[in-house]
């Protein structure tokens, strides 16, 4: 059934996706992107994120050397606007109060995550942890979105290897929606939603890539990027916080295997939007949640055919062809060895 076209489930969501295996076979003669492929220097005087450099509002950089956070310069969402709403009949606007901060992973402009040491991508996992916790006390912050943007072509502005956080007054679509599917299963069987998932995911292991003692990284079901991955902990965890040390490292270990296989999907930086999904801080115990971290790939069948979300996709619901056990084949058989380099993980 699953070699015909067919619909899946999102349970995280309750949407549903559109798979049309039979469509690999096509042939393409879309748009292709340019592989980017430059060789970048440790430090860069121009760039606004490396280590003592002047940032565009004047501020300047600690002269870090491992991870660095401040609050951006150019947020999306401010803690001193106006709290003011707006309604006027069918037109409704209600004000958003939040701080930006940006991430900077590595002193070492060259770099990115999957290029860093183990120990380097722990110290990004508790910094991620810090900020969570700090962001999340403040009395007028609701939920903390953690995110990466990694390649030009995903809208990435500065090359440096940095992620962002966004924390705000409200709970955001995507996760508001993940909450009432995972509560609604939680009110229903007593369990995590994907806590249930996992187990059933780890006996057929027919999508599952890799995995430690902590956590799972796997193809989900329902991925709707051609290369889609999500990283589970194995224990009920809401958040990041939760995480002990050992966990720390082991959640670093799995992102580098991670990123490391995706760089050599296809031989280049692997460009991606990822984010880290977890309870939010409005005081309330969220016992059904369970932290989740999702990479949404755009490359489809080379460093230079990208999946465009267009047409059908954008009028009625996202469609793949590939399906999520096919890429998860894909990545399994990849080396855990980065292809720019002699040395294994």
């Amino acid at each position: 059934m699953l070699s015909e076209p067919h619909r899946r489930y999102n349970i995280l969501t309750g949407e549903w996706i559109l798979v049309s295996p039979h469509r690999t076979k096509r042939p393409w003669q879309g748009k292709t992107e340019k592989s980017n492929s430059d060789q970048r220097p440790k430090y860069d005087p121009a760039c606004y994120l490396c280590p003592t450099n002047t940032r565009a509002n004047g501020s300047i950089n600690e002269d870090y050397k491992n991870t660095f956070a401040f609050q951006n310069d150019f947020g999306a969402i401010l803690m001193d606007g106006k709290k003011e709403n707006y309604d006027k009949g069918l037109l409704k606007a209600e004000a958003e109060q939040g701080i930006c901060k940006v991430v900077c992973f590595s002193p070492d402009h060259s770099l990115t995550l999957p290029e860093m040491k183990v120990d380097a991508i722990t110290d990004v996992v508790k910094l991620w942890k810090k900020e969570y916790e700090e962001l999340g006390a403040i009395e007028e912050i609701n939920y903390v979105q953690i995110f990466e943007n990694k390649g030009d072509i995903m809208g990435c502005s500065n090359p440096h290897p940095h992620g962002q956080i966004w924390a705000q007054s409200t709970i955001p679509e995507e996760p508001r929606k993940k909450a009432k599917q995972q509560e609604d299963y939680f009110k229903t069987n007593g369990t995590s939603l994907l806590e249930d998932y996992l187990k059933q995911e780890l006996r057929t292991r027919e999508r599952v890539i890799e995995e430690n003692e902590d956590f799972v990284a796997l193809v989900p079901f329902w991925a709707t990027w051609p290369y889609e991955v999500m990283i589970i902990p194995k224990k009920h965890y809401q958040h990041i916080g939760q995480l002990n040390k050992d966990e720390e490292i082991s959640f670093a270990k799995i992102i580098k295997l991670l990123t490391t296989k995706y760089d050599n999907l296809f031989g280049m930086s692997f460009p991606y939007s990822a984010g880290i999904h977890q309870m939010p801080t409005d005081g309330k115990e969220h016992l059904e949640w369970h932290f989740h971290m999702s990479f949404y790939p755009p490359l489809l069948r080379s460093a230079t055919v990208k999946k465009f979300m267009v047409g059908y996709e954008m009028f009625a619901n996202p469609q793949r062809d590939i399906t999520a056990e096919q890429a998860a084949n894909t990545l399994k058989a990849l080396s855990n060895t980065h292809y720019s380099t002699k040395t294994a993980l």
